[in-house]
């Protein structure tokens, strides 16, 4: 007779946690059929060792699977390392004592800073001015920083236009904000190459995506086509946001830091 008691249901929970986060991640960074490949392999082996207990086909499964947690780790490097510095930052518990403790954000405790960046985004919205405007938080951007023009200043939606202005040579690339200062502008990104990005999207968004699937980094992209503000943040988009709603989904995405 086979036993099942709570530890059983504990070890079933938790690969099946795990199997949903590697979904996520897969899904955010584009290589969903990578992750469908990968687990019927372990279903396989799963069943030839285990189950039909073939001894010469399982051998070689085993063989694979050694050789295969190696390339694993070579192919998604990226993926895990934003894996490990989300489990050893302390993001999560932030988000447990927000989940206990939630309070709306009022006006009064806006940002300055934010607001002034809002305000440059609702004005290169309304006339077509392509931007994109990233923040760093815990994980530093100093090589991105480093890719750029620095310019230590503070934040000042003036300035913001006249960066992105479009005959301006820092109009190309990221503007980097940090610590409540322009930190550099003109910067470069690492593109995205998730098949999830709708295709009426262009490289500012691709390039969005993915700062935001590399580090724990915030983007805010202008469309110069379209004028339509988007939010990127752990690798995934907020689409058509105006000025209220992008004031408030970037002070708590920086208050949750």
């Amino acid at each position: 007779m086979i036993e099942f008691g709570i530890k059983d249901i504990i070890d079933i929970f938790s690969v099946a946690l795990l199997l949903y986060y590697l979904y996520k991640l897969m899904r955010g960074s584009g290589t969903l059929n990578i992750f469908y490949g990968v687990l019927i392999f372990i279903v396989t082996w799963i069943f030839v060792t285990q189950i039909m207990e073939m001894k010469l086909l399982g051998s070689i499964f085993d063989k694979l699977v050694s050789v295969g947690v190696l390339a694993l780790i070579i192919l998604f490097q990226d993926e895990l390392r934003r894996f490990f510095f989300s489990v050893g930052s302390n993001n999560q518990m932030n988000a447990i004592i927000q989940f206990f403790s939630r309070r709306s954000h009022s006006s009064a405790d806006a940002n300055p800073a934010v607001m002034q960046i809002v305000r440059a985004c609702a004005y290169m919205s309304k006339n077509y001015v392509g931007a994109l405007i990233i923040f760093e938080r815990n994980m530093s951007l100093s090589d991105i920083t480093n890719s750029g023009e620095l310019i230590d200043a503070n934040i000042n939606a003036q300035l913001i236009k006249n960066i992105f202005f479009k005959n301006s040579p820092l109009h190309d690339g990221a503007m980097v904000i940090s610590n409540n200062r322009i930190r550099a502008a003109a910067c470069i990104l690492p593109v995205s190459h998730s098949t999830n990005i709708p295709k009426d999207m262009g490289l500012r968004h691709r390039a969005a995506l993915g700062i935001t699937q590399q580090s724990d980094a915030l983007a805010i992209i202008v469309s110069e086509e379209t004028g339509r503000i988007t939010l990127a943040h752990k690798g995934t988009f907020t689409y058509d946001l105006n000025q209220e709603e992008l004031e408030r989904s970037v002070t708590e995405a920086l208050s949750a830091k």
